[in-house]
């Protein structure tokens, strides 16, 4: 990591050359940094993590995102010695748009939500080999609703498959099962402490919101007191449409930006969808007083 750091009473960015980005690493390069000084991240994978290490040595770690940054994103040259010395000399003119730091329990939810979308994910992908197992076989359609259960198993079974074929398919069905199990542990854990959240339970009264879909909104949008009104939380979640209008025309309004396409909750089908399984969080909430 080649690091540039502010200090900011004198306007001076100081190049301190390749910092290895190990945490040891990092808190020794904190320790040589003054109280006063200002460091700006670009917005990486462990831009987070290095924050957390590197906030008690100086008044101010900002993470910024790249695609804001004209400096970054408008730049040229693309190396690593640029990219440490324009983020810090647009922080030195308090210009640097910098990113909301989510705190550690906003972080660990953020992680599970990644987590659950990468098995949800992988777990679609398995349904999709099977479907095209029976679509090169040119089977006919199943006569379940549901392929992947008791009956759609059972039909599966007394299909006529080529060897190879079936075998895919046991092995499809092993990587189903497999799904099928680490899902609902992985929902338990966020569910666990639902319940003890108000925002949570707020949103759980709203039709066809399930507890995971009320625990992932406030891990993907954070600390709602940063927003002044509803449009700005409407813009940062990236569920606003384009608008494009010069002159004396009128306003076009296209389809909603996706601003934040990563974001968990626009990838749950932009909306919540309805559970198809028992919630993880229902029983407690069934026993919690009213």
């Amino acid at each position: 990591m080649t690091s540039r750091k502010l200090r900011r009473s004198r306007r001076l960015v100081t190049a301190w050359g390749r910092v290895d980005c190990r945490p040891q690493a990092l808190r020794e390069f904190a320790a040589g940094l003054r109280p006063d000084d200002q460091v700006a991240l670009e917005a990486t994978g462990n831009a987070s993590t290095v924050a957390v290490l590197l906030e008690p040595y100086v008044v101010r770690v900002a993470i910024c995102n790249p695609v804001k940054t004209r400096a970054i994103a408008g730049a040229k040259v693309k190396t690593d010695k640029v990219d440490a010395r324009n983020p810090a000399q647009v922080l030195s003119a308090d210009f640097l748009p910098g990113t909301w730091p989510p705190g550690e329990r906003i972080r660990m939810l953020r992680r599970l939500s990644a987590h659950r979308a990468e098995l949800v994910r992988g777990r679609m992908g398995v349904k999709n080999q099977v479907q095209a197992v029976l679509h090169r076989n040119m089977l006919p359609r199943p006569p379940v609703t549901d392929l992947f259960g008791t009956r759609g198993r059972a039909w599966l079974e007394h299909q006529t498959l080529p060897a190879d074929e079936r075998q895919t398919v046991g092995a499809l069905l092993r990587q189903l099962d497999f799904y099928g199990a680490e899902i609902p542990e992985v929902e338990r854990r966020p569910a666990a402490g639902a319940l003890d959240d108000p925002v949570v339970r707020r949103l759980m009264t709203i039709p066809r919101v399930d507890a995971m879909t009320a625990v992932t909104v406030p891990a993907a949008v954070g600390d709602l007191h940063r927003f002044t009104n509803a449009d700005e939380l409407v813009s940062y979640s990236g569920v606003n449409p384009r608008v494009r209008q010069s002159g004396g025309t009128p306003a076009h309004h296209g389809r909603i930006t996706k601003a934040r396409l990563n974001n968990p909750v626009i990838r749950r089908r932009g909306g919540a969808p309805r559970p198809r399984r028992p919630d993880p969080v229902l029983p407690h909430h069934q026993a919690s007083p009213s």
